[in-house]
């Protein structure tokens, strides 16, 4: 009886950690959305890939409103593989379950929007590695990097706004 409580526990956790993770996205604000929706094409798009990888939680992310409908992003957040094929067309974790055997990986990107767009210039900023090998001095260079003069606004930095750690 105790082990079959615990396989109806475990079925159930990994269901609602499924549907929590797409939530998590059905929540993120639309500049946000065309940020992660660029960073997994890149990710799905490497020949290395096998599997399908989509967006499952932010990790920290922050917005200045430069005004004049500018706004720069930054985000931080996981990408994980599922059980659907590279390429699976429309996949969302209901269609193609999250796979627990690969390691998440971690991608922060910086860009800029103009009318709720993704600039060209400066380029949009992306920067994805399997969480594992991610090193503090990968870390760093990010940040660094997000802080630089192409995506501030004046002494604003994108690290240094408001958003959310999650």
């Amino acid at each position: 009886m105790a082990v079959l409580l615990n396989v109806v526990f475990l079925v159930t956790a990994f269901f609602l950690c499924s549907s929590e993770a797409q939530n998590d996205f059905s929540k993120l604000p639309e500049s946000f959305k065309k940020g992660v929706e660029l960073a997994v094409e890149q990710v799905n798009s490497h020949t290395g890939v096998q599997s399908h990888f989509l967006f499952f939680k932010s990790i920290e992310k922050s917005s200045i409103e430069a005004g004049f409908d500018v706004v720069y992003i930054y985000h931080n957040y996981y990408v994980k593989a599922t059980k659907c094929s590279r390429g699976t067309k429309n996949a969302d974790p209901k269609k193609c379950a999250f796979r627990n055997d690969r390691p998440l990986i971690d991608c922060a990107m910086c860009y800029k929007l103009y009318g709720g767009v993704i600039e060209k210039d400066p380029k949009p900023y992306v920067h994805c590695v399997h969480k594992p090998a991610l090193t503090e001095e990968m870390k760093k260079i990010r940040v660094e990097h997000c802080n630089s003069g192409a995506y501030g606004n004046g002494a604003s930095t994108l690290l240094a706004s408001t958003g959310t750690q999650n």
